[in-house]
Parts: C-alpha cells; sequence; structure tokens
C-alpha cells in the first residue's frame, strides 16, 4: 500500500478549520460531525447503520491497534461518511486480524483525516452542538462556503432492507459461530422453544441477529416500510424494533405500522435505540434532537440506587414532558432514565407486553450489564403463549 500523506482540511459549518492528513485525495465530503467516546470497537461503528450520514470523531487517541477481522462487521457495508482520529496506527496487533486499519481506509476509500486536535474539536461540539462539515484536500481550489446546511433526510428508508428474509441458525452458521465457546447455541442456557421473531429493520446490527439466534428463535427481517398486514401475515410470537439512523420523526410510515402492531396484535414488542424512540412516537411522544448525542461504551442508565453500564449511540431522545398530560402515555412508565443527563433511556408498559431501550443491549464490544432484556422478551414472548 502507498506511504503518500495529502495534506486534508477539515471544516465545520462555522468555519472553524482542523488541518491533518489523508492516505488518497479526497474530494468534497460533506456531513453531521458527530464523536463517540469508546477506547475501542472502531470496526464496528464503521459499519453500524445507526451511523449513517455521519463523520464520526474517535475521542480514543489512536485506533487502528488491532486492525480488522471478518467477524465483527455489524453489517455488509461501511457506513460512516468519514473517520476522523488523532492518529491511526500503521500496525496492526490481533491474532484475528486480516488487514490494518491503514490499508482499509485506502482498499474501501474510505474518507477520513488524522493527525488533528480530536480533544479540541470533542470539546467543541460538546459547546456548541454537533453540527455540519466539508472534509477535502488542502491543494483544492474551490471556495467552501462558511455555512453548510444539509437537508433532512429520511436515512431510515434509504437503508433498510428492500424484501422480507428470513435468518435461521442453519442458514446464517456465520453469525453464530464468529462467537466464543461460551454462546455458542448448544449453551445450557439457551431456551430450547423455537419462537418466531418479526424484525423490522430500521438499520439493523448483525449482533440483534445473534442475540436472538442464540435465544433459539426462527427470525423473519422485515423493511421498515412493511405493513401491518404483512408483518401479521407471518404470525409472530414477538417483535423487535431494531435499531437504526436519523430523524425518527420523519419515518412516519413505520410509526403508523407500530401504532396498530401495539393496539391490535397482542404481540410482545421490544424496541432498541431508533426502535425505542418509533414505540414511544407510535405511543403519543415526542422526541428532539440532543445538542451533541449519545454515542459510547459507558453511559450509566438506571434510577435510583440503581443502575447499568451501557453501550449508547443516537443524536435523538424522548421529550419527558410530553408524558405528563398524555392519557395514553400514562400507562407507559419511564423506568429508567440516562444518569448523565436525566433524559429517557426506557419505558415499560404497565399493561402490555411493550418496552423499549434507548441503549444496546447486544453490544459488543461493550459492557454485556443489560443483555438480560433479550430474556426477558422471550420469556414475555413465552408468557403470553401460555406455555
Amino acid at each position: 500500500m502507498s506511504d503518500s500523506l495529502y495534506t486534508t482540511v477539515l471544516r465545520l459549518q462555522n468555519g472553524t478549520t482542523y488541518k491533518g492528513w489523508s492516505f488518497f485525495p479526497l474530494s468534497f465530503i460533506y456531513g453531521e460531525i458527530v464523536f463517540n467516546t469508546s477506547m475501542t470497537g472502531y470496526q464496528e461503528v464503521f459499519s453500524d447503520p445507526s451511523y449513517s450520514g455521519q463523520m464520526v470523531v474517535f475521542t480514543c487517541p489512536e485506533i487502528g491497534n488491532t486492525g480488522l477481522n471478518k467477524q465483527d462487521n455489524e453489517s455488509n457495508f461501511v457506513h460512516i461518511k468519514a473517520l476522523i482520529a488523532k492518529n491511526i496506527s500503521s500496525i496492526s496487533s490481533n491474532w484475528r486480524s486480516k488487514i490494518s486499519l491503514k490499508d482499509y481506509l485506502i482498499y474501501k476509500r474510505i474518507p477520513h483525516i488524522f493527525g488533528l486536535d480530536t480533544r479540541s474539536l470533542a470539546q467543541r461540539l460538546r459547546l456548541f452542538g454537533v453540527t455540519t462539515a466539508v472534509l477535502f484536500n488542502s491543494n483544492n481550489d474551490t471556495k467552501i462556503a462558511n455555512s453548510l446546511y444539509l437537508p433532512n433526510l429520511d436515512l431510515m428508508r434509504k437503508i433498510t432492507s428492500r424484501k422480507v428474509y428470513n435468518c435461521s441458525s442453519s442458514a446464517f452458521q456465520n453469525l453464530i459461530y464468529t462467537f466464543p465457546t461460551y454462546l455458542k447455541p448448544y449453551s445450557p442456557n439457551i431456551i430450547s422453544k423455537q419462537y418466531l421473531v418479526a424484525v423490522i429493520d430500521m438499520g439493523l446490527k448483525f449482533n440483534i441477529l445473534r442475540k436472538l439466534l442464540l435465544s433459539g428463535c426462527n427470525i423473519y427481517i422485515f423493511p421498515a416500510t412493511s405493513s401491518y398486514k404483512s408483518i401479521l401475515k407471518y404470525n409472530p410470537d414477538g417483535i423487535l424494533l431494531s435499531n437504526g439512523p436519523g430523524d425518527p420523526s420523519l419515518s412516519t410510515y413505520v410509526v403508523t405500522t407500530v401504532k396498530k402492531l401495539v393496539k391490535f396484535s397482542n404481540v410482545p414488542i421490544f424496541g432498541i435505540c431508533m426502535g425505542h424512540q418509533i414505540l414511544n412516537l407510535a405511543l403519543g411522544a415526542e422526541t428532539f434532537k440532543l445538542k451533541f448525542g449519545h454515542r459510547g461504551l459507558n453511559h450509566p442508565s438506571g434510577i435510583y440506587k440503581y443502575s447499568e453500564i451501557t453501550s449508547q449511540n443516537h443524536g435523538f431522545a424522548i421529550s419527558t414532558s410530553c408524558f405528563i398530560d398524555n392519557q395514553e402515555l400514562n400507562k407507559f412508565s419511564a423506568k429508567y432514565l440516562n444518569l448523565n443527563d436525566s433524559t429517557i433511556s426506557g419505558t415499560f408498559h404497565k399493561k402490555l407486553p411493550v418496552f423499549s431501550v434507548q441503549y444496546h443491549p447486544e453490544s459488543s464490544p461493550g459492557p454485556h450489564d443489560s443483555e438480560y432484556l433479550f430474556r426477558v422478551f422471550i420469556e414475555l414472548i413465552r408468557l403470553i403463549k401460555f406455555e
């Protein structure tokens, strides 16, 4: 691979400029710039559909030390708009590594910049909020406007699956056998009864499928645009609303579908991240955009004297004020809060088998404190079916 470096510029919407380098020439790359506080897991971040359209600043001083492998991707594609780092290791040292981060960036032509002060950049985003930015090579003579405005896009519709497909243990062995031995399907902790779970794909991560497969589920994945009737036609035992990117209020079609599923299906529903927001919107809640979002592996969530350390990745949250006067939402309990800023992290219906969390119980890498929620989901299915 080439050892050439190209002087590169990152310019924020307000005109603030950072200079660094890239491994290959760049065209003009526009996107929303956000930061992630994780110390590891850059491969999962690249391939996480929730980062679609975003430039990601890694606050970890150096990334790339463990290279990349074939097992840890969260989807089949690179979804980030650009990578921004203080330093990128040119050497990878891990027994599973198949390619270095440097070579991967060049091979996949992933826009990037390194060698800039990411601490200063992250502090600016914390002070003034997430913003749009442009990334380009400094020798490009084209003038860049100081104000960069990106239209609100329905990213969910863009990246969701195009048709219904089945994901069973026999058909997707690679999703399971990349796990450590103690998590493989023959574990005595795995529930023997196979339930059919409908997963609504809003930007689905592979690890959600792994957790369901390891719980003995037969899975059907549905596009986010699927109708109420097309989902119930499969007679699912449970419904999972996946993670995903963008503004949930733009995806009114899936909100309408979930509203019908909650009211008429009597099927257990579990929402994760974007699924949490969509489920609450379906029940009459409202969302708002966070100043700089929650993106990292170390967010405490809980209530009173109880806390779980969670992995989070979202730029929107549920408004607490909408729970006060809404009669339908009075049946919904805001069970957990993000203990950093008191935004809602988990909601549970008081009468229906419906619940959701803003964080990622399937996180890998990351804390496993909330992994038990998949067992809760399976137990709800069992109870509803009276088995």
